[in-house]
């Protein structure tokens, strides 16, 4: 991934508020325009403005229809036909069809027709192809990132349309977000079909990798919200690179591992390169009692731990996060015991001294050639350490 783009439907999405969204971070307004020219439709423009939206500023942007340009129901085939006879690139033009694919099969099995009879009455408008396709193409004008998304809220109450008053959220908008995440929350229509399916096809749902930020967005929707800013966030940023990410820290949630296997694990995965590892106990789904195995790891070991995860344990996934560890310079000094010499880690920071402890292996060894106590031998070696100093 060279560049990631993570959007956040505050207020919802719709096809205006993603392109304001785009062209908030940047992306040109004559070359998108200049090249939604290309589809042939004619008497639209885009009207651009700043405004601002519960204390937040951003982008407004509607797409203009002249009163002489007739509202027509187009099909489906007739705007893939148009999206391929336009000059878009290549990859926009795959992804202006797959949003209107996307609207076409949600309309198809609403109105329990065949795919090939679906006719769009608002998203066949001017506005709206213009909106889909504008959206492929500012992808592609951003360089193509990765696109991640938040869940979006759907609204509530009634909405007019071309078919009649219907529910909010609007039958094709759940159609289209069928098995993703969202939120029913809000009142009015806060994400239209044609934003769901932007958030469908054009990106993936979940949190974005860690990431460099670059520049924020801001596409505005053209209510003010009572509950909440009427906007779409969109953030750009380049990955972090796992060389610059110091400690990850992984974890699978086991209920099928024996305490034989887990202590197996905690073993070897130290061997392969974890720098720390441990085991918690939990209450799962069902009541049923299991285990949190979790391994520190060095960036670099990161995949070949994870690897390892998965070969040696039952668990379907491994869980991953960056973490920042605030790490004491370490040293060892050997201290004269009536048990023999121990070595003793010693721990500072900035040059001051702040913890000191015994290695276990050493007072281990001497307790048992010795037979004393293993507290014996490790007091003795704190109290050796102490009088050093």
């Amino acid at each position: 991934m060279s560049a990631v783009l993570y959007l956040e439907p505050v207020g919802g999405i719709s096809g205006d508020m993603f392109l304001a969204a785009m062209l908030d971070l940047g992306v040109d307004a004559r070359a998108l325009e200049d090249g939604l020219r290309t589809l042939g439709l004619e008497g639209w423009g885009f009207e651009v403005s700043r405004a601002v939206r519960q204390s937040i500023s951003g982008v407004h942007l509607g797409v203009v229809v002249s009163s002489e340009v007739p509202h027509v129901h187009r099909g489906l085939v007739e705007i893939l036909a148009r999206i391929d006879a336009s000059a878009l690139p290549s990859r926009a033009k795959a992804q202006a069809r797959a949003v209107f694919e996307l609207i076409g099969r949600a309309e198809a099995k609403i109105h329990d027709v065949p795919l090939e009879s679906v006719h769009f009455h608002e998203v066949g408008a001017v506005d709206s192809i213009v909106d889909v396709c504008g959206a492929a193409l500012a992808l592609e004008l951003l360089g193509q990132p990765e696109v991640f998304s938040a869940p979006p809220p759907l609204g509530s109450g009634m909405v007019e349309t071309m078919h009649g008053r219907i529910p909010v959220p609007a039958p094709a908008t759940l159609e289209i977000l069928r098995d993703l995440p969202a939120r029913f929350e809000g009142q009015g229509e806060l994400t239209t079909p044609t934003g769901a399916a932007i958030l469908r096809a054009l990106s993936r749902p979940g949190p974005p990798p860690p990431l460099r930020l670059q520049r924020t967005g801001y596409g505005l929707g053209h209510r003010e919200l009572a509950d909440r800013p009427n906007v779409l966030r969109a953030t750009l940023g380049t990955p972090v690179e796992a060389a610059d990410v110091e400690v990850w820290e992984l974890a699978v949630t086991l209920d099928d591992a024996t305490p034989q296997l887990i202590g197996y694990l905690v073993e070897t995965l130290l061997v392969h390169g974890a720098l720390d590892a441990w085991v918690g106990p939990v209450t799962l789904k069902k009541s049923r009692p299991g285990h949190v195995l979790s391994v520190l790891v060095a960036a670099g070991e990161r995949e070949r731990v994870v690897r390892r995860l998965l070969a040696e344990s039952p668990t379907l996934g491994v869980r991953a996060w960056p973490v920042q560890r605030t790490v004491l310079d370490r040293s060892h000094v050997e201290v004269e015991t009536s048990h023999g010499r121990i070595r003793v880690k010693v721990g500072t920071l900035d040059g001051e001294t702040l913890n000191a402890a015994p290695e276990y292996e050493d007072v281990r060894a001497r307790a048992e050639a010795t037979g004393v106590p293993f507290k014996q031998v490790w007091a003795e070696a704190l109290a050796a350490y102490a009088r050093r100093r």
